[in-house]
Order: C-alpha cells, then structure tokens, then sequence
C-alpha cells in the first residue's frame, strides 16, 4: 500500500475511533463551542502585505499550491515541548469535546486523553512501541505501534499529512493569521465528500489547528494554539510501576 493511500487509510481509522467514542459518550458529551475556526474560504493571502516569516530562517515570497510542501517542510520545529489538543466530534444533533495533554523529547510522545466520564488513557510511545494505560488500573498493554505516527493518539493530522497530499489535492494555500498566530493555510479539495483545512504556525513548524468538513458541515476539528517550548518532566515518561522509559536530557548527558 503507497503513503497515500495508507495515509487516508490513517485518517479513515482515526475518524471510526472518534466515531465511535462519539456515539458511547453521546449522552453524557456537552455540546460546545471551545473551538473556533473561521468559516471556509475566510481571511485572505497577507503574502502582498506582509511577510510572515519576516524573523524567521525561511522567507517564502508566495505560498501556493505549488510551494507550500516545500515550505512547510522547511519550517523549524521544536524537539521537545507540551501543549494540550482539544479535539471537538460533531454529528446529527448534537457534539462531544475533550482535551489531551501531550509531552514531546524527540522520539519520545506522552499523551493523556481525558473523557468527560470514564477513566483518562495514557500513553507513551517512541514511534516503535507504544505503551497503554488507564487510570485506577496498574496494567500497562505494551505491543509494537506499527505504522501509526504519534499523532494519532492526539486524535490529530499532522504536517506529514500535508507534505504527502497530492498538488493537484491542494484547493487554496496562503497565509492567514489565526489567534494572532502567523500560519500557513492549505485547504484540500473534496475528495470522496470530505474537505480537510490545516493551519501550521509559521513560529513553531506545529499543526495548531484543523477542520475535517462533509460537504458544508463540519465533523471534526482540533485546536492547540499554546505551546510550552520546556523539557517534558522525568514522570512523563514513567509507567504507574515506576519504571522510566526515557529521561530526556538526562539520557544525553
């Protein structure tokens, strides 16, 4: 199977699960509005008025189509960080939002992904072997984690996801400010009744936002606009028996 159709076959198992988790927690899930993106087609290329990249190594003259891959894969991005993903499913009748903490040295992803009811999931993850837990529980599922990137566990497209699209799949790309962020756009053409639209932080390399939309109505959409640029601590990387996986700088020194 080619990277792009194991990349829609990612994203095709990664919208069953939010699916699913959807419809368990459907009575108990609020309906919010936390996560707010601009309509289609809203905001205009700055690439006349300003340059976006104007403190930064890359200076882009103009986004398009045709250049945007080559810049965004250009982009600096941090190895080590946390930030929290908030993650909103939206069905017939109603809409279900929840948070996940991420902590990222390197290779190395922590996750801890909340639900209004239930116990939190934690995992923890090198790219090679993930490890799955549970609150109130003290057995860890440890098993290979395949070909799924990190990101899937933060319920999230990242940026590989961009440089592997097609250009002829790439509808508008430019840039467009969102809180106040400097990013880079890409809007996807309608591709088997679904749309996908990406904003990448010119500051940080980082997805801080996407929207997945059926027809005009949107699914699915992600925010993580803040980003804390420190060392993820030693017990982001410990399992409840205390054995510690990764000790991040410590393990350079």
């Amino acid at each position: 199977m080619d990277k792009r159709n194991l990349n829609w076959v990612t994203w095709g198992f990664l919208l069953l699960g939010i699916t699913v988790m959807g419809l368990m927690l459907s009575g108990s899930l609020r309906r919010s509005s936390h996560i707010t993106l601009p309509p289609p087609g809203a905001g205009t290329s700055q690439a006349a008025e300003e340059d976006p990249f104007a403190d930064n190594v890359l200076t882009v003259v103009e986004i398009t189509p045709e250049t945007v891959q080559a810049a965004i894969e250009s982009l600096y991005r941090p190895e080590r960080y946390r930030r929290t993903v908030t993650v909103e499913q939206i069905w017939n009748g109603g809409s279900g939002i929840y948070e996940i903490y991420a902590a990222v040295s390197g290779n190395w992803t922590r996750t801890d992904r909340t639900f209004p009811n239930g116990p939190a999931r934690h995992t923890i993850t090198d790219g090679q072997n993930i490890y799955i837990w549970y609150d109130g529980e003290d057995a860890v599922y440890a098993a290979p984690s395949g070909n799924l990137p990190p990101d899937t566990e933060q319920f999230m497209p990242t940026y590989e996801d961009i440089l592997e699209l097609p250009t002829e799949d790439i509808l508008t790309a430019d840039y467009r400010m969102l809180l106040n962020i400097r990013c880079i756009y890409v809007e996807t053409a309608e591709r088997e009744g679904h749309t996908m639209r990406f904003w990448v932080s010119v500051e940080t390399g980082l997805l801080i936002a996407a929207e997945r939309l059926a027809g005009e109505n949107t699914v699915y959409r992600m925010g993580a606009p803040s980003l804390d640029e420190t060392e993820p601590t030693l017990e982001d990387f410990t399992l409840p028996d205390g054995t510690v996986l990764f000790r991040g700088l410590e393990s350079t020194s």
